[in-house]
């Protein structure tokens, strides 16, 4: 199975006979005093850098996440996206929990991107999944439910399950579903 993931001019083949797949995590404000200031003032010049730096580095997704106390994601998730499709041509991972931010963001996202993430819990399958559907993006499923993160093994397959399952039954293909 070939999960298949997009720019609007590079796409990025992810399965387990290709070479495996760098993704760049440094767009977060967390602990990033310098970054999360940049947001909260909206000057994407740090944004774009980092952006440019992890792609010099081999990366062939960014992650984007806007999250942080302060911060707007619903304003600034698809002001960071837009930066950063500017400034690179590789796919982009949309980090958000928030509904409407990853719609917003998804709007305007030009090619096929990851909704990071959906969990198990009902708000989470009820509200993300959707989006996935809609706008035709893949998803990153975490194991974890209203319960929290289990420590039993089976109880974490049986999330996947429930996650693939719901995905499916909104006819997400099964392999959007990471």
């Amino acid at each position: 199975m070939k999960t298949r993931v997009s720019s609007a001019t590079k796409e990025v083949l992810i399965s387990d006979d290709q070479p495996t797949v760098l993704i760049g995590e440094r767009i977060n404000p967390t602990g990033k005093k310098k970054l999360a200031a940049a947001l909260q003032t909206g000057n994407m010049e740090l944004v774009r850098r980092e952006a440019i730096a992890q792609v010099q580095a081999g990366a062939d997704i960014l992650d984007i996440n806007v999250g942080a106390s302060g911060i707007d994601e619903t304003r600034l998730l698809p002001q960071v996206v837009q930066a950063v499709m500017e400034a690179v041509d590789v796919p982009l991972s949309l980090d958000s929990d928030n509904p409407k931010s990853l719609e917003a963001a998804l709007k305007l996202y030009r090619g096929k991107p990851i909704i990071n993430s959906v969990t198990g819990q009902e708000r989470s399958l009820n509200e993300v999944l959707p989006l996935v559907k809609e706008y035709g993006t893949v998803v990153i499923g975490l194991t974890m439910d209203d319960e929290g993160i289990p420590m039993d093994p089976d109880r974490r397959v049986a999330i996947a399950h429930k996650i693939v399952g719901r995905a499916e039954a909104l006819d997400i293909p099964r392999e959007d579903i990471i």
